[in-house]
């Protein structure tokens, strides 16, 4: 616990003795918890390595299912779902790991006590996993593009937009499943649902055109679907029709998590 405390703290440490900025502050415990991610084998596994393994793996799920009356491909189906695998593993299940472990740690509780603002804590914590969650997906549609000859997305800026606000719906998502959750171990099996139910009803394996009105209505609820949906709509240049429906559907799950962790969310070891 003490590498883990002085691994965070010297560099906010080192510069209390000159003004700085938010941002500032945010950077160096940003920089201090990528070197904390980087000695977790098990965590640099589930980031770099499991969106690719599951993007792989159900190839050929995608391949023997009937797209022609959706208007969508393999490749329009695998690569949104990829990002969404990122989102998942590279950013929401690591996050709450992260805030879970340094709370139990005693680390969110000692970092409260210099400069650092709880926002600026939790920001700064998220800085690693969401950096390397943008650059792994970058990779992916880029190396899922060539190898599945998929033309570069119809709508490029709402791909990126909705990449980039899934980021901090999983990011809220990830702070608000720490809050209830009393272990680092309990972390493991918290993020279970979330993750489950994103795989399964959002979209990222089986595109919600292809399911029944109720179910896939229902389906459209999902924290994680309109993100998908909108990846999903850039890559394809399907339009922004559904952009209002799929913000709204954000904001209401950003809102929700946002008002837990409020509520919920302790800076020490929950007893």
């Amino acid at each position: 616990m003490t590498t883990t405390l002085d691994a965070v703290r010297s560099p906010v440490r080192a510069r209390e003795r000159t003004p700085n900025t938010s941002a500032d502050r945010m950077k160096a415990l940003g920089r201090a918890e990528l070197t904390l991610l980087a000695r977790n084998k098990s965590a640099m596994f589930t980031v770099l390595a499991l969106p690719t393994v599951l993007t792989v793996s159900m190839h050929s799920a995608v391949s023997s299912m009937d797209l022609k009356q959706t208007g969508l491909t393999v490749g329009t189906v695998l690569l949104p779902g990829a990002l969404g695998y990122v989102l998942l593993f590279a950013v929401y299940s690591t996050l709450t790991g992260v805030y879970v472990v340094r709370r139990e740690e005693l680390v969110l509780k000692r970092l409260r006590t210099g400069e650092l603002r709880d926002l600026e804590i939790l920001a700064g914590a998220a800085l690693p996993a969401a950096l390397i969650g943008l650059a792994q997906a970058v990779l992916l549609a880029l190396g899922g593009s060539v190898l599945m000859d998929v033309p570069v997305p119809g709508t490029i800026w709402l791909a990126v937009v909705g990449l980039l606000l899934g980021m901090v719906v999983m990011g809220a998502l990830a702070a608000a499943t720490a809050a209830v959750t009393k272990s680092a171990e309990g972390a493991q099996i918290a993020v279970m649902p979330m993750m489950m139910l994103s795989i399964a009803g959002s979209g990222m394996v089986v595109p919600l055109d292809v399911l029944p009105g109720k179910l896939a209505s229902f389906c459209e609820l999902l924290p994680l679907s309109p993100v998908v949906g909108m990846i999903r709509d850039g890559w394809t240049g399907a339009g922004t029709g559904e952009v209002l429906r799929e913000l709204l559907v954000m904001v209401v799950w950003t809102f929700i998590a946002v008002l837990v962790v409020r509520k919920r969310f302790r800076w020490e070891p929950r007893r």
